[in-house]
């Protein structure tokens, strides 16, 4: 399992993204609120809902 933080301009952590398994990545805001995945076997992006968002890695777009 591996993550990789978000921080912006100023080194603030302002999200997380973690690989779950080969079929899930997942980001995280930066209270640790779920907010959705991507799947690169079916090439999507789901909200926290799971809605489809777009075809392809957009996790980054989930974060407000």
């Amino acid at each position: 399992m591996s993550t990789e933080i978000l921080r912006d301009s100023q080194g603030r952590m302002i999200g997380k993204i973690t690989q779950t398994s080969n079929i899930k990545i997942e980001i995280r805001d930066s209270a640790g609120r779920y907010r959705g995945c991507y799947n690169p076997n079916s090439n999507e992006t789901r909200d926290n809902t799971g809605r489809l968002v777009e075809k392809g890695n957009l996790l980054t777009m989930l974060l407000d």
